[in-house]
């Protein structure tokens, strides 16, 4: 048999301020400490895998061989964006799957194929048209940075197939403005200057 909890609405509205107090109080320097986080070597912000799965697959196993050896059928990372840092255009040769978990919402800038793309918020107020899980498949260019204002987020990403270092690309801020010139302020917020290209 299950136990219900009844909450009255002045319960819940003060069960809501202390959850999100004890969120924004934890800087960013505590959630990287506590969950071993260091920069990422490629992207910006800071990560740590968290997981990856036992099993593998054989290059075989993909028609279009767009993998060199073998992958792991999922991996798994926190990640963690603060103010200056944000995660460079770059894509995947997987599907990433990202999941909110604390903090302020990221912005994350996706671009299509033909010129098209769409800017995706990820966090927990629904009612913002925010989303707390969110897809960038793979071969679609994307980025993102905190909201104007944020102090830091904390997501998961999750690969499938598991991410390997041989299968990110990166590309200029004049390629990707060039191909989609409708979101090039963007694309500049989350490009690095030619000197700073890695």
């Amino acid at each position: 048999m299950c136990n219900f909890v009844t909450m009255n609405f002045d319960d819940w509205i003060l069960y809501r301020i202390t959850r999100e107090d004890r969120e924004h109080t934890m800087t960013a320097a505590e959630v990287k400490k506590i969950l071993g986080l260091v920069p990422h070597p490629c992207e910006g912000g800071f990560y740590i895998r968290t997981y990856e799965s036992g099993e593998l697959l054989p290059e075989a196993a993909f028609a279009d061989s767009r993998y060199q050896g073998l992958r792991h059928t999922a991996t798994a990372i926190y990640y963690l964006l603060e103010p200056g840092t944000f995660s460079e255009m770059h894509r995947l040769k997987s599907d990433e799957i990202f999941h909110f978990y604390a903090g302020d919402a990221v912005e994350m800038l996706q671009l299509h194929e033909q010129g098209t793309g769409q800017i995706i918020r990820i966090g927990n107020q629904l009612e913002l048209s925010e989303r707390p899980q969110v897809l960038a498949p793979r071969g679609v260019w994307q980025g993102s940075h905190l909201v104007r204002g944020g102090g830091w987020a904390l997501l998961g990403c999750t690969v499938s197939p598991g991410f390997e270092f041989d299968d990110y690309e990166t590309a200029t801020r004049e390629q990707l403005c060039s191909q989609w010139p409708a979101f090039s302020p963007l694309i500049s917020a989350l490009t690095r200057p030619p000197s700073q290209d890695k």
